[in-house]
């Protein structure tokens, strides 16, 4: 592998655990704000705040799921050659194969918590009457 290619794949791979990270961030993010406007539906403005910013989170949530799934490819391409050699290389099996439960851990957990925001925000939506 060239080194330029292996600067882009590396950086690929940061970039694809940066993604990772920020799905499950970004749903931890909007669930804290949600816990502390408490268990009831909100006042009219307070509903239209959070949807507000719920908008805009979704459209970060959406880029780093993409970025998840494209990012991926080339991962898994090279995952053989470009990571597995290099940590088997250092012994290094144990700790590559936490990253990966950790890592499916985040996605799973970032997932479940868009999954639960998006119903929230489909109640707060219905009950101010916005059709969107």
């Amino acid at each position: 592998m060239s080194p330029e290619l292996g600067l882009l794949i590396m950086t690929n791979n940061y970039m694809h655990d940066v993604a990772t990270g920020l799905l499950l961030a970004s749903g931890f993010a909007l669930w804290a704000m949600l816990r502390i406007q408490g268990p009831t539906d909100p006042e009219p403005p307070v509903a239209r705040y959070f949807l507000a910013i719920y908008k805009h989170m979704t459209r970060l949530a959406i880029f780093s799921l993409v970025w998840i799934i494209l990012g991926g490819i080339p991962r898994l391409i090279t995952y053989e050659e470009f990571e597995w050699a290099n940590a088997a290389g250092r012994s290094q099996v144990p700790a590559l194969i936490g990253k990966h439960i950790l890592a499916f851990t985040f996605l799973g957990g970032g997932v479940y918590l868009w999954m639960g925001l998006r119903r929230r925000a489909r109640a707060m939506r219905a009950t101010l009457g916005d059709p969107s």
